[in-house]
């Protein structure tokens, strides 16, 4: 029978999609990059890889009859040493490696064709287990103000003439004004900045707009939030979040709606 592999990062989203995977039947492969501290569920097969020997990887997914791969959590960008390329990777540094300088969007870009020209599958989280994402109109907490829709379309606005700059999936805004937008730092730091501006410079608590970009792949990288982001979103003293419906994984829904609807703000996906 075939397998699927997780090339797995950081958060909850890889031991989810194994949990999920693992409970038809077969054990997925639970792929690590040399330097990523994550641990390998019970339900998994550990399979430790580093980027430099790529080629390595594929001949076990290959030995293992995997077909399919599914990137799941946080990856940060290796540091190379480019000595210690296999074949398979030096073949591939042309595009590699300019890519590695570039924007998130074009890198991921990349690095599904590496595997897809080595004969795997990239599914999307969100096709393993498709409750991942809300529906239109789902969410938690209260209504909307009229304000705060029109700061959240604002917000959508925004992210969409900043997708062909290919920088972050995230902004903030509070009575029309951007206080801020999320870049290479993450959802964290963009939060963190947030709730430090000065009270003279909001005059709304605002809203926090997630949203993937425009044309991105969402085979990877698909914009993530859960309980801990919620927990961010109120510290920072925002009255809420809007997603995209199917964009957006939301992970430990139950919790995350319990979070939202205890500190009294409003989770939609629209």
């Amino acid at each position: 029978m075939s397998q699927i592999a997780i090339i797995a990062g950081t958060g909850a989203l890889p031991h989810l999609l194994a949990e999920k995977i693992a409970a038809k039947g077969t054990p997925p492969l639970f792929a690590v990059m040399a330097g990523q501290e994550v641990p390998v569920p019970d339900c998994a097969q550990a399979l430790p890889f580093e980027i430099e020997r790529i080629g390595s990887l594929f001949a076990a997914l290959k030995e293992a009859d995997v077909s399919e791969v599914v990137f799941a959590g946080g990856i940060a960008r290796p540091s190379l040493d480019p000595s210690k390329f296999d074949p398979t990777l030096l073949a591939f540094a042309p595009r590699f490696l300019p890519a590695l300088s570039g924007g998130d969007d074009a890198l991921l870009r990349v690095i599904i064709a590496l595997f897809e020209e080595n004969g795997l599958k990239v599914r999307a989280p969100n096709e393993i287990v498709p409750t991942l994402c809300l529906e239109p109109g789902e969410g938690a907490g209260r209504e909307m103000s009229e304000a705060e829709a029109t700061d959240a379309a604002r917000g959508r606005e925004i992210l969409a003439h900043l997708s062909g700059l290919d920088l972050g999936q995230g902004c903030v805004v509070a009575s029309g004004l951007c206080l801020g937008i999320e870049t290479l730092q993450g959802t964290d730091a963009l939060l963190r900045f947030v709730g430090e501006t000065p009270a003279h410079l909001r005059r709304a608590p605002g809203v926090f707009v997630k949203a993937p970009k425009a044309g991105q792949d969402m085979r990877i990288d698909m914009p993530t939030i859960g309980p801990e982001t919620i927990k961010r979103v109120a510290d920072a003293g925002l009255a809420g979040l809007v997603i995209p419906a199917g964009g957006v994984i939301v992970l430990d829904r139950r919790k995350t709606f319990s979070v939202v609807e205890a500190a009294g703000l409003f989770l939609r996906a629209l």
